[in-house]
């Protein structure tokens, strides 16, 4: 590793996760026990995920992970479920310019498995077949949060 990437005391830099933890988590099947019969057709689903940081001190950072799945036939609404997955995480030794990307890249990837096995079991202890959410390119989400917010500031400053 090169010298510039250490700390002063030599050690690396460090992201290690200090917590995790259920903020919310909601499900909601307004139509059972009709809802859960047999359809000839997939239901439609529409997913929306959300990353937030907030600082807890120097050093550590809360990361939520918001995860709204709500499945859909006609215009019933079969399910609908919300969860906020959180996660502490203490990250030192970084460059500045690396503390978002680590922020809303690496540590919603950390959690992105258990929250994902939440919304599977939700959906499942629902009445319904388990919710197996497809990866989520953070990566590309955070380029696209940024491409936003630079035309956001273009349009203000004009």
């Amino acid at each position: 590793m090169a010298n510039e990437e250490k700390k002063g005391n030599g050690t690396p830099p460090s992201l290690n996760v200090l917590a995790q933890y259920v903020k919310d988590l909601s499900f909601e099947s307004p139509g059972a026990p009709n809802s859960l019969r047999g359809r000839e057709t997939a239901p439609g689903i529409a997913i929306n995920v959300n990353v937030a940081a907030n600082p807890l001190s120097d050093k550590d950072f809360d990361v939520n992970l918001t995860l709204n799945a709500k499945a859909s036939h006609d215009k019933d609404v079969l399910f609908n479920v919300e969860l906020v997955y959180g996660g502490v995480f203490r990250i030192d030794g970084f460059p500045q310019e690396h503390m978002l990307p680590l922020l809303f890249i690496e540590c919603p990837r950390l959690l992105f498995p258990f929250a994902r096995q939440i919304i599977a079991d939700a959906t499942r202890n629902g009445g319904f077949p388990p919710l197996m959410l497809d990866p989520i390119d953070f990566a590309q989400m955070f380029q696209q949060k940024i491409a936003e917010d630079q035309a956001k500031a273009k349009v203000q400053v004009s």
